[in-house]
């Protein structure tokens, strides 16, 4: 599924994949997530065996009405107040989606997956 666009020059595909790449970007800058937790642990595993960025790991994206619906999967660093670090996830996916691909989010559900003690 791609979200579809139309402007006076023509349409504009954005494959669900962007999507998910520029939330799990958004959301690895937040100070207190330590990671994203995999949904789909064969392709995540796969590029980690290539060495490959994945920033689309713990990311699922659907679409809904006149925007899209995104489940953020993340583990979050002990010490850090977990309420704080989804508020401020939720807020930077929103702001993102709509400045880089001006799309709508209807809803950005964060799910704590695990919490990890951060080695100094």
């Amino acid at each position: 599924m791609a979200v579809k666009i139309k402007t006076q020059f023509g349409n504009i595909d954005i494959n669900n994949d962007v999507i998910a790449t520029v939330v799990g970007g958004a959301a690895t800058e937040i100070f207190g997530i330590v990671g994203m937790a995999s949904k789909s642990q064969i392709r995540d595993n796969l590029n980690d065996i290539l060495k490959r960025d994945n920033y689309s790991r713990g990311v699922v994206v659907r679409q809904e009405g006149s925007g899209v619906a995104v489940d953020v999967y993340i583990i979050v660093g002990y010490g850090t107040k977990i309420s704080e670090v989804c508020r401020n996830v939720q807020d930077k996916v929103k702001y993102n989606l709509e400045t880089m691909l001006g799309i709508a989010a209807s809803s950005v559900n964060i799910f704590v997956q695990g919490v990890r003690v951060i080695e100094e």
